[in-house]
């Protein structure tokens, strides 16, 4: 079984990535990826040249020696239309992989980024919220994500009955396109 890497950032992901697109397709020929993800925070600014580059990689059959798989790290609220937050009431943002596995997924993709900036955009940050998961889930793959997203923060901080819970809406609203992603980078709430 061959790795392909899904959770990437780009220097698309402002202040978060610093991988050029041009060295990750570089890097993934090299290493023998079969696929490729593009997933930065909260904006899809990188897909074109993400998909442009991986057809100047092409073995000597005419065929893409990595396949490009658009996607993004969303950020999760409670309620996206939600604007104002206190000191004692932050904003609770939560990380999220989308990628999409088809034509449908990537439309879906582009209307969940354009919503955040439309009607989510709280600080920095492009927000969508559940209710626009169950909306615009069809042709979409969801991962549990990083330590940022919901069932890992709520293993930490709610327990694992709640963590359980959270897991179970996920994989209500994503069946057999929902997956448990593992990240081990020698960080104690990664391992716990």
């Amino acid at each position: 079984m061959k790795f392909s890497h899904l959770h990437v950032h780009t220097q698309f992901s402002l202040l978060d990535g610093a991988a050029s697109i041009q060295a990750l397709y570089k890097k993934a020929i090299a290493d023998g990826m079969p696929a490729l993800a593009i997933s930065d925070h909260g904006n899809m600014f990188g897909v074109f040249e993400f998909v442009a580059e991986a057809y100047k990689h092409k073995d000597e059959n005419g065929n893409l020696k990595v396949k490009p798989i658009v996607g993004c790290e969303f950020y999760i609220t409670t309620d996206r239309l939600r604007k104002t937050f206190s000191k004692d009431e932050k904003d609770p943002r939560y990380h999220q992989i989308l990628l999409a596995k088809n034509e449908r997924g990537y439309r879906n993709l582009v209307k969940l980024t354009s919503f955040g900036f439309i009607e989510g955009m709280y600080s920095k940050y492009p927000r969508i919220d559940k209710k626009l998961i169950e909306q615009y889930r069809e042709g979409l793959i969801a991962t549990t994500c990083c330590i940022g997203a919901y069932v890992p923060q709520t293993i930490l901080h709610g327990g694992e009955e709640a963590a359980e819970e959270e897991f179970k809406w996920w994989l209500d609203m994503f069946g057999d396109d929902y997956y448990i992603e593992l990240q081990r980078h020698n960080i104690k709430e990664q391992e716990i």
